[in-house]
C-alpha cells in the first residue's frame, strides 16, 4: 500500500505542475495546447513501443482497443481541453477548487468494487475532503474579480464541471480494467493509451483547424513559442507518459475508493506551484484548506489499512470460525 501511495503522490506532483501551464502560456488556445501535448505524448510512446510490439500485439484485443479509445478520450483529449479553457477564462484557483472534488466523485463511483470499504467509514475522510475544498471556495470567491467577467466566470465554471466528470470517468474506469486485465503491466498500458492518444490529437488537430479555429488567443513572438514547445514536451514525458505510468501502478495497488483520495494530490501540488509562481505564502484559509485535504487523505489511507493489516494477521478464533 505505501508504494501505491507513493506512486500516486509524485503522479499528483506532476499533474499539479502541468495545471500551471495554461495560467504560465495564456495566449495559446486550448485546443493547441492539448493537440500538441497529446501528439508529443503518442510519438514518445510509438517509439517506446517499438522494442515492445511483438508482446504488445499478442496482448491487445477488441475490447483492449475500446478501452483505450474511450480512456483517450475521457482522461485526455476532452479532460485537458476543458481544464485548460477553465484555467484561462476564470483562473487556476476556481478551476483546482472544482477539479479538487475528484476525492469525492471517484470514491462513490468505485463504491461498488471489490476492495471498497464502506462509505460510512469514509464519512470523516470525504468530510474533512469537502471542507477544505470549501475552504478555497470561501477565499477565492470572497472579493469580486475584476480580471474575469461573469460570462467567462460561467463559462469556466462549466468547463471545470466537464473535466471533472471526464476525469471521474477515466479513474473509475481506468482502474476497473486494469484489475480485470493484469496481463498489462503499467509500462505497457501507459505505452497504449499513449498511442491511442496521440492518434486522437492528430484527428482533433486536423478537426480544428479545418474549422478554422484560432491557434492562439493573442500575439506570440518567438520567446512564447519556444516556451509553448518547452512545456508541451514536459507536459508529454512527464505529466502524461511518467506521471499515467505512476498511477496505473497505484490504481493495481489500492482500491478505487483509495486512490480516489489520492487524486486530492493534483490539487495540493497545484496550489502550492501556485504560491510559488506568486511568490507567496498561503493564506489563513489556503493553508487550512491543504491541512484539510491532506488530513482526508491520511485519514483515508488508514481506514483502508485496517482491513488490510487485519487479513495478514495471524489466524485469530473469529476467523478460523468461517
Amino acid at each position: 500500500m505505501k508504494r501505491g501511495i507513493a506512486s500516486a503522490a509524485l503522479a499528483g506532483a506532476m499533474w499539479g505542475l502541468v495545471l500551471m501551464v495554461p495560467q504560465w502560456l495564456p495566449g495559446f488556445s486550448p485546443w493547441l495546447l492539448t493537440v500538441t501535448r497529446f501528439a508529443l505524448y503518442g510519438l514518445a510512446s510509438l517509439l517506446l513501443a517499438w522494442p515492445l510490439r511483438h508482446t504488445l500485439r499478442a496482448k491487445v484485443g477488441r475490447s483492449d482497443m475500446r478501452a483505450l479509445a474511450l480512456l483517450s478520450i475521457s482522461g485526455n483529449l476532452l479532460y485537458f481541453i476543458l481544464l485548460a479553457a477553465a484555467i484561462q477564462l476564470v483562473g487556476i484557483a476556481p478551476a483546482t477548487l472544482i477539479v479538487g472534488v475528484l476525492p469525492v466523485t471517484i470514491t462513490l463511483l468505485g463504491r461498488g468494487d471489490e476492495g471498497a470499504i464502506a462509505l460510512s467509514d469514509l464519512k470523516g475522510p470525504l468530510l474533512m475532503v469537502l471542507a477544505g475544498i470549501v475552504c478555497i471556495n470561501i477565499d477565492t470567491f470572497a472579493l469580486p474579480d475584476a480580471g474575469h467577467a461573469l460570462s467567462e466566470r460561467l463559462s469556466g465554471v462549466a468547463c471545470a464541471l466537464g473535466a471533472l466528470a471526464c476525469w471521474s470517468h477515466f479513474a473509475a474506469s481506468n482502474a476497473r480494467h486494469l484489475r480485470r486485465h493484469p496481463r498489462f503491466d503499467s509500462h505497457e498500458w501507459s505505452i497504449l493509451l499513449g498511442m491511442m492518444t496521440g492518434l486522437g490529437a492528430l484527428l482533433l488537430g486536423a478537426a480544428a483547424l479545418a474549422a478554422g479555429l484560432p491557434l492562439t488567443r493573442s500575439a506570440a513572438n518567438g520567446g512564447d513559442w519556444a516556451a509553448f514547445w518547452l512545456a508541451c514536451a514536459g507536459m508529454a514525458l512527464g505529466g502524461s507518459w511518467l506521471a499515467n505510468a505512476l498511477w496505473y501502478a497505484a490504481a493495481r495497488r489500492l482500491p478505487p475508493t483509495l486512490s480516489g483520495q489520492l487524486i486530492v494530490f493534483e490539487t495540493v501540488f497545484a496550489l502550492l506551484y501556485g504560491f510559488v509562481w506568486l511568490q507567496r505564502w498561503p493564506k489563513p484559509l489556503e493553508l487550512a484548506s491543504l491541512l484539510l485535504l491532506l488530513g482526508g487523505v491520511c485519514w483515508a489511507a488508514r481506514c483502508h489499512a485496517r482491513p488490510a493489516l487485519r487479513d495478514d494477521m495471524p489466524l485469530a478464533p473469529a476467523r478460523q470460525a468461517g
